[in-house]
């Protein structure tokens, strides 16, 4: 009995030992895991994806089919009509690096005929530790006018004014930018977009870029590089209220494309504009204006030739953002005037624009916006092919966007 009692003492104690045994085993291991290095992310796992599409409707209560504005929207006016996206836009950004901020952003509703086109395909590289001075490398927008720089996907009204968009066609071309802000304004600039205020987006307290002049998505003609400058601050007042204020300017020289039967000894003229641009934000009543002066191509129909001429226009825009739980809804009306050549259609078509805009916006969930925007217009714009080309109506347009 005693033997039996022995050896049942000598096997329990030999189970003891090996579960202690694995268990000092598993200790190790888990110690050894937790002081282990972590696995750094591959910079394909930082990239992120977002976007928007916006599909319209032009057709309604049209008084004249002449009436058109190719360079804001291909479905207004003419024969055509129907339903139309006009953007589709997938975004893909991320910091792929400590010091390099990727984004890429093709647009599948290019040119009114839904091909694919790159609209932005740049590279922020930050010079200090905190990137409160980066350089962008790569096609992006041009830092000229917050309108400009604001995205189609904040924008309340539907297109942007000419008297500004008329400066860079698509807003954007290859070239390279320096951007400072301090940090907390990088924060600030990032917070007026993130809070539904329409914000620009981050384009620093001062930028300084060369970029080819052609603008987006066409090659460079000469071999002169245009200059661009912008200073912009966005103040926080005590009330909470933010408003801005920006000052910019742009210099080069454009080649245009000429009709043949036109004089073709000159085609490459002095581009340049400069102005400011002042935004009270719409909490809730906002106030948007902008408005510059330059000087370039346009169409002379009395003597069938392009000439050197001053440009201006610009644009205030009057909106009300009122709030109600996922909702917002925002009342706006914006009257814009242009006088001058756009240097990027043919002959640089001369243009003279008054436009009175009401409209509203409606926000009914944040992946959803309908738009309503009622148009009163007084275009010229003439060529060689119209030297006579005066058209006044109005009409109401319908879009639907969808984010994501």
């Amino acid at each position: 009995m005693r033997i039996f009692f022995a050896g049942a003492i000598v096997l329990w104690t030999l189970a003891l030992g090996d579960v202690f045994a694995r268990g000092v085993l598993q200790d190790s291991v888990t110690e050894v895991s937790k002081e282990a290095v972590p696995v750094k992310k591959q910079w394909f796992e930082a990239i992120q994806l977002r976007g928007y599409a916006q599909l319209r409707y032009n057709g309604l209560f049209e008084t004249n089919p002449n009436l058109q504005c190719a360079q804001c929207d291909r479905s207004w006016g003419g024969d055509g009509g129907g339903f139309f996206f006009r953007r589709i836009r997938m975004i893909f950004f991320g910091q792929i690096h400590e010091r390099v901020y990727m984004y890429i952003q093709p647009d599948f509703a290019s040119g009114g005929n839904n091909f694919a086109q790159i609209r932005d395909a740049y590279f922020d590289i930050g010079l200090d530790e905190k990137q409160e001075f980066r350089i962008r490398i790569g096609q992006s927008k041009v830092p000229f006018g917050f309108e400009n720089l604001q995205s189609s996907q904040n924008r309340i009204p539907l297109d942007r004014a000419d008297g500004l968009n008329s400066a860079v066609f698509n807003e954007r071309d290859i070239g390279a930018f320096l951007y400072y802000a301090p940090t907390e304004i990088r924060k600030r600039f990032s917070s007026l977009v993130s809070s539904g205020l329409k914000g620009s987006g981050d384009y620093g307290v001062f930028g300084f870029g060369l970029y080819n002049g052609q603008t987006a998505n066409l090659p460079e003609r000469n071999k002169n590089l245009h200059m661009v400058a912008r200073v912009s601050y966005p103040w926080e007042l005590p009330s909470g209220q933010f408003i801005e204020a920006s000052f910019q300017g742009y210099t080069g020289k454009y080649v245009i494309t000429r009709n043949p039967q036109t004089d073709f000894d000159q085609t490459e003229f002095d581009d340049f504009r400069y102005g400011p641009s002042f935004i009270l934000y719409p909490q809730p009543f906002g106030i948007q204006a902008e408005y510059n002066w330059g000087r370039g191509p346009e169409f002379d129909p009395s003597t069938n030739d392009v000439v050197d001429a001053p440009t201006e226009g610009g644009y205030i825009l009057a909106s009300y953002m009122y709030r109600r739980g996922e909702q917002v809804m925002t009342p706006f009306m914006r009257y814009h005037y242009f006088k001058g050549g756009k240097k990027f259609e043919m002959d640089a078509m001369r243009h003279r624009v008054n436009e009175f805009e009401v409209g509203v916006e409606w926000q009914i969930i944040k992946a959803l916006e309908i738009t309503a925007m009622y148009t009163i217009s007084d275009r010229t714009f003439e060529n060689s092919l119209k030297p006579e080309n005066r058209q006044k109506g109005s009409l109401l347009r319908l879009q639907a966007q969808v984010n994501f």
